[in-house]
């Protein structure tokens, strides 16, 4: 059973190795890659330059002014409760007589 299990352990492993790999190697192709002079429209279609312009909000948030500050706490006294429970020194009744 130990050897399934570290079987497996070295396949997380070798898998883990490789995702981190993989994703170090398309960091450096998508920061480095270049085009020819004439790709410079905004609508010329490279996979790798979508990539870079996915999934980010670009919208601006405005938050309201803080009128008055608020307590986030409130202080309360402690109270020390101490917990006896019932005991008994015995596991089932006596037997019947």
């Amino acid at each position: 059973m130990l050897s399934a299990s570290a079987k497996r352990g070295g396949f997380v492993r070798a898998v883990a190795v490789l995702c981190v790999a993989l994703m170090c190697a398309m960091g450096t192709i998508q920061a480095t890659h270049t085009h020819a002079e004439n790709s410079t429209t905004s609508h010329h279609s490279c996979s790798i330059c979508a990539t870079a312009h996915a999934g980010f909000n670009t919208q601006t948030v405005a938050s309201a002014p803080v009128l008055r500050t608020a307590a986030l706490t409130t202080f309360v006294a402690e109270a020390v409760v101490i917990f006896r429970p019932a005991t008994t020194q015995f596991i089932r009744p006596p037997p019947a007589l």
